[in-house]
């Protein structure tokens, strides 16, 4: 079996690891000492996993294609109105307040909490439903009480918006 074309990337880890980067690239992450026969091999047994996520990026990226520089600027405007008041709204139900906010452009993650509580969202969230954002909101709030995602986070997220698993999947369309 012939293995896919794939970025290979070694460092000092103990194991193989494959990712499906947005764009369609597959990246082999590998030991330093391995050999190129064993990377190859580990990407061509997992051929099939690599064209079922390089389909599924191919439709997000058609769901959500990257936005023209008028449809950016209108997101950023849209996440520093919506954002901030969302967040002082479920804050004051949670009794639960970050240290500040912030806006970014992170094309992986729809929100994060520092340790210091200080929360940033990006402001791609804007192209998904309302009760998406909402989610991400809440989610980033119990991070200030929890730190991980055990099951007191999850109860946290529970006591103010029960359908929370159904929102979160709107994220994943």
């Amino acid at each position: 079996m012939t293995p896919p074309s794939y970025e290979l990337i070694r460092s000092a880890r103990r194991t193989l690891a494959l990712e499906v980067s947005r764009d369609g690239r597959v990246l082999v992450r590998a030991p330093m000492g391995l050999s190129q026969k064993r990377i190859d091999a580990f990407a061509a047994a997992h051929q099939d996993w690599i064209a079922a996520q390089q389909a599924r990026q191919a439709q997000r990226r058609a769901a959500h294609p990257e936005p023209s520089a008028a449809e950016r600027a209108g997101l950023i405007r849209k996440a520093q109105e919506v954002l901030p008041a969302k967040t002082a709204y479920y804050g004051n139900l949670m009794n639960l307040h970050p240290t500040g906010i912030t806006i970014t452009g992170a094309e992986k993650r729809f929100g994060s909490c520092s340790a210091k509580n200080r929360i940033c969202y990006s402001w791609r969230l804007m192209a998904y439903p309302e009760a998406a954002i909402d989610y991400v909101v809440v989610h980033e709030l119990a991070h200030i009480r929890h730190k991980n995602h055990g099951k007191e986070f999850y109860a946290c997220i529970e006591s103010i918006l029960p359908d929370w698993r159904a929102r979160r999947n709107l994220l994943k369309e």
